[in-house]
């Protein structure tokens, strides 16, 4: 069989490692508009639901039950249903109609409603009803600290360098179960030693999060599951009830919690009800809402690769965060696991929460590397830090993290690693050696870490948990040690959990322990102009990179004394005998004294004069004064050499030969490619320029083609031709150089 080799090459592209499928409805495999889903409508009597998009009161399940019962505002239900879904679109994507005013409506809407609303707007139109509808009015970012050794040196100080870098929440989880209580403890004492008031948890099974909660060892929860039929809420020993009075017991004890739901659960579960992935995830938004939760983890988490394989399902992942925003939730709008194979693909899919912004951009960005992410993996990770710091500075869009400097990361990474063994010291857990402490400090993942024997570990988890040892104890340890401000942070959460102000809707501390959430800091968008954009300190501070230089950096880097070698002469003038030209440029071999790689401008003279002598012929240098433009220079030269053969040089290296006679741009080789060209390739200009001099068939210089270079250089490139253009001087004439050099052949 022929195979197209183009074909063959796109096949080997990571974009085709993925699994793509048709959709098949009646298994649940499709992620919006199943002809299996109801159409929507409500009916009332005698203020209660009887009907309920198409099913009669008799017909509910438990999901109908609580929704009609808890979910729906019905005082305002009639009036939202009997509006057109498509309006209500329309207001979505209508700066001029308030937020407030489609929350009202949106609250008395049924499920099927809710999907028929945002089946009318495309992406585009979703991303600007979520920044309209997003609850707070700032972004903010969750982390994921995780390490498969489950080493706590390495979870305190990974866990202090994400809340530097501006996490305000940071999750961890485990490998084996027992860690649970050390690894919650490791990462709460790295947060707060990164900066104060970093909420944490640990992601594990309900009751025992509870547990580790009342401990004081975490500050929110996420991990309270909610599924769309009532068959995946059986299958997890659950019901809508039961959820909602785990939430009301975490939040009775100062404990923000979230829910997690997301597209794709139901069918990976094996009981869709042949309803499509988007109406089911509607039923748990709605009943989130009724359980009194402030706010939901959904964007399909660790599903995310079955509504991917699917049309249309980085869209259906978007309208379900859009549909919790207009449920008046917080959002934390995955982005978490991995997403794809692809870094096209991930990244085009973050975009769609990155741009408008969510309340949590990630619901849990992996601070770790890959390998050590113990949720799976991470669709972006430490290995992207950089590269999301460029995202957010180039778009002007807070995206809830800041650059740090490598010094400031060791920094606090010491510190966090000395406060930590100073903690299992005082509580007498087995202690963290110096060497471990100094191994944290430097480490990338838990491979760089030295082994540590687990099973004390585990035994003095067992011990923690079980005793009445508390965050107090936590505190006591680290005021011993000498870690006040520590301590001063852990006991602070502790005050803040007593007033509950952090329970508010899409909560998060600022650096001041100051809560910033939907009630006293509400998105106020409205439009251009208006809700919240980064300016000030805070747009200075994302501009920042570590690896931002001056300008003049670039152009010191190609400048040294002037050449002694090269001197002026007087003004040239033309030729009279068989010749090339070297013409160069305003600023070649003073203001500036090598090319944009790095090759010193004698030495390429000497390159091109070899060459040229090589064939035989006399060379003449000239500089050219009134232009910087490398067509412009040859064009100049070629008129002033006596053969009608020059090469044109700017300083930073990009070179053609040119011929008399012919139009400035249209040359006989151009070599615009100057970071590939080396002094072997200016030899070879050099002796092409004498061979087309004395007329014999020339075979043009062969140049690597670097289609990185552009992307790479093209600010150098452009402030060494400012400097460069700085020294033209429009009425001077072109001038004769010598330059002291002896042919060697």
């Amino acid at each position: 069989m022929i195979r197209s080799r183009r074909f063959a090459a796109l096949a080997e592209r990571n974009i085709n490692k993925e699994t793509f499928v048709e959709p098949w409805p009646e298994a649940g495999l499709m992620v919006a508009d199943s002809p299996y889903d109801p159409v929507a409508s409500l009916r009332l009597e005698n203020g209660q639901v009887v009907e309920m998009d198409g099913r009669q009161r008799e017909e509910f399940d438990a999901l109908d039950l609580f929704i009609a019962a808890h979910a729906l505002n019905l005082d305002v239900a009639e009036e939202a249903m009997a509006i057109p879904p498509q309006e209500i679109a329309h207001m979505l994507s209508d700066i001029n109609i308030p937020r407030q005013q489609i929350l009202r409506l949106v609250s008395g809407c049924t499920p099927a409603r809710l999907v028929e609303i945002v089946r009318h707007m495309n992406v585009l139109e979703m991303m600007t009803g979520m920044a309209k509808m997003r609850i707070r009015r700032i972004p903010a970012n969750q982390a994921h600290v995780t390490n498969f050794r489950e080493h706590p040196a390495l979870l305190a100080a990974d866990a202090a360098e994400a809340a530097l870098r501006g996490f305000a929440e940071v999750e961890t989880t485990v490998r084996v179960a027992r860690f649970a209580p050390l690894n919650a403890l490791a990462i709460l004492v790295g947060t707060q030693t990164g900066r104060g008031g970093v909420l944490t948890q640990c992601s594990v099974e309900e009751s025992l999060g509870l547990r580790l909660a009342m401990k004081g060892l975490t500050t929110y929860a996420e991990t309270l599951s909610v599924y769309g039929t009532e068959h995946t809420f059986v299958d997890g020993d659950d019901t809508p009830w039961s959820k909602a009075f785990l939430a009301s017991a975490y939040a009775s004890r100062g404990v923000k919690i979230r829910f997690t739901s997301g597209t794709g659960s139901e069918a990976l579960m094996g009981h869709a009800e042949q309803r499509s992935m988007l109406y089911l995830e509607a039923r748990c938004l709605l009943v989130v809402r009724g359980a009194g939760s402030q706010g939901v983890q959904n964007g399909s988490i660790s599903c995310i690769a079955l509504p991917e394989s699917l049309p249309g399902g980085v869209r259906a992942v978007l309208a379900e965060n859009l549909l919790a925003a207009m449920l008046g939730l917080e959002v934390a709008s995955g982005n978490d696991a991995l997403a794809s194979h692809s870094e096209i693909r991930k990244t085009a899919k973050l975009m769609l929460q990155f741009i408008p912004g969510t309340d949590f951009i990630f619901s849990g960005y992996s601070a770790v590397p890959k390998r050590d992410n113990l949720f799976g993996g991470g669709n972006f990770d430490a290995d992207d830090l950089d590269d999301y710091n460029v995202l957010q500075r180039d778009m002007q869009i807070d995206g809830g993290l800041k650059p740090i400097r490598e010094d400031e990361a060791l920094d606090i990474r010491r510190q966090a690693a000395l406060a930590i063994q100073a903690v299992y010291q005082e509580l007498g857990f087995p202690p963290i050696s110096d060497d471990e402490v100094e191994a944290a400090i430097v480490a990338h993942s838990s491979d760089d870490m030295p082994p540590r024997d687990i099973v004390p570990d585990l035994a003095a988890a067992d011990t923690f948990l079980a005793g009445d040892v508390d965050f107090l104890a936590v505190v006591s340890a680290l005021q011993k040690s000498g870690f006040d401000d520590v301590a001063h942070n852990i006991l602070q959460m502790g005050r803040e959990r007593l007033a509950g102000d952090y329970l508010q809707p899409a909560a998060i501390f600022d650096d001041d322990f100051q809560v910033h959430s939907a009630i006293n800091d509400p998105n106020n968008y409205n439009g251009p102009g208006t809700g919240y954009r980064p300016e000030g300190q805070r747009w200075q501070e994302m501009q920042n990179l570590p690896q931002v230089k001056p300008p003049q950096a670039f152009i010191d880097a190609n400048t040294q004394a002037p050449l002694a070698r090269l001197g002026e002469l007087e003004p040239a003038s033309v030729g009279t005998h068989a010749e090339v030209v070297i013409a160069v440029g305003p600023a070649f071999g003073t203001a500036l004294t090598h090319t944009i790689n790095g090759l010193s401008h004698e030495d390429v003279l000497e390159s091109i004069l070899t060459g040229i002598a090589s064939e035989g012929m006399l060379a003449r240098i000239i500089k050219v004064y009134h232009t910087s433009d490398c067509g412009a220079i040859g064009f100049v030269g070629s008129r002033l050499s006596g053969s009608g053969i020059a090469i044109g040089l700017q300083s930073r290296g990009t070179a053609i030969i040119h011929k008399k006679g012919q139009q400035p741009l249209h040359n006989l080789e151009l070599f615009s490619q100057s970071p590939s060209l080396t002094l072997e390739t200016f030899e070879n200009i050099g002796r092409n320029a004498a061979r087309y001099a004395k007329g014999v068939p020339t075979t043009p210089v062969a140049v690597k083609i670097d289609n990185g270079a552009r992307l790479r250089l093209i600010v150098k490139t452009t402030l060494l031709h400012r400097r460069e253009t700085d020294e033209v001087r429009e009425h001077q004439l072109p001038t004769e150089l010598r330059f002291d050099w002896e042919p060697n052949l």
